[in-house]
């Protein structure tokens, strides 16, 4: 019997040969430029009509810089810049963290009120490398339905969209014991079900790749699928960060739910920092500071394009705007 877990190893192998230019294609392509909104000011993809627009983060502290007073002026600036170029603006909005430096959560969430409100995410080698908003606690979900409501009211038909940040999370019950898995993915249905009253005109999404506590296909807790279910019920688009055509992880997890589910909301997909290589930022043996791209690479972008379209089926993809790949490997297979 076959290992179900390499149900999908070789799927990438179809596309290995497709190359540039790609031809025009029903996805709306975005750049993604994580926090770094100064870098959309002259940059060449604005002069590139397959690029719909710019994907940017803002952390919930920006935004709600105190409790109840909400601040989008960066936002708005950002779409007025773009609209210049005929482009659109794509909200990531961001609780988590990948840096134990900063906190994506206003202040007045880390009170006793809110159980702290954040609490520390862990690698897999027990280090902390983050903070996440404890979305597991119903006064968080609150204040956060609150901040999407607002943003809503000013900037709903302003944008492209909006997606909520990742599913994974490095939190247990052990590192933090008002967590449990069952509360945590009903939050995450509070969240998007919050973002979607918020944003009921323009493409919603959440990025649904792993759960805590389960580990597909051997270990199904059903949540992963659960979220996926629902996405398409309530019409919250779906997706995931990190384009691993040949990691099992990202292949049994949201790449699978998206290959073999049938949705009438969007699906997207990110490709983030090291993926241009096939490698993440948060491996080992990855160190995206000294990554300035090998001369002989070969250019993965014409084959992580075919994959998404054919294979995953999305409407949407993000570039990242990473140096020297975005303006070497992507533009010159989507300036057509």
């Amino acid at each position: 019997m076959k290992n179900p877990s390499e149900k999908y190893k070789d799927a990438y192998k179809k596309y290995v040969n497709v190359t540039c230019p790609i031809p025009q294609d029903s996805i709306r392509h975005f750049v993604y430029f994580s926090r770094d909104r100064k870098s959309i000011k002259n940059h060449p993809f604005l002069l590139f009509s397959r690029f719909q627009g710019a994907q940017i983060m803002y952390s919930w502290k920006e935004l709600e810089p105190e409790k109840g007073k909400y601040n989008f002026t960066i936002i708005k600036e950002d779409i007025a810049y773009l609209s210049k170029y005929g482009k659109k603006l794509f909200i990531q909005l961001q609780d988590v963290t990948f840096d134990i430096k900063y906190k994506a959560v206003p202040n007045y969430l880390l009170t006793n009120e809110y159980d702290g409100g954040a609490v520390y995410q862990y690698n897999d080698d027990g280090e902390p490398e983050g903070w996440i908003a404890k979305r597991w606690n119903k006064k968080v979900q609150e204040r956060f339905a609150m901040l999407l409501d607002a943003m809503g009211n000013e900037l709903n038909r302003e944008i492209e969209g909006i997606n909520l940040q990742e599913t994974a999370i490095g939190v247990n019950n052990k590192t933090d014991p008002s967590f449990n898995e069952v509360d945590y993915v009903k939050g995450i249905k509070n969240n998007m079900l919050a973002l979607k009253k918020a944003f009921p005109d323009v493409t919603t999404m959440i990025y649904a790749n792993f759960i805590p506590g389960e580990w597909l296909p051997f270990n199904d807790k059903g949540y992963l699928k659960s979220i996926y279910e629902y996405g398409e019920k309530i019409g919250v688009g779906l997706g995931g960060p990190d384009l691993m055509v040949t990691r099992k992880g990202q292949l049994n997890h949201a790449l699978a739910q998206m290959h073999e589910g049938k949705f009438t909301v969007p699906l997207g997909i990110a490709v983030q920092d090291g993926n241009y290589i096939g490698k993440t930022g948060s491996d080992n043996d990855y160190e995206e500071n000294q990554d300035n791209g090998q001369k002989d690479r070969k250019n993965l972008v014409p084959m992580l394009n075919a994959f998404a379209k054919d294979f995953l089926k999305v409407d949407y993809m993000f570039w990242v705007n990473q140096k020297p790949y975005f303006e070497e490997d992507v533009i010159p297979c989507l300036s057509n």
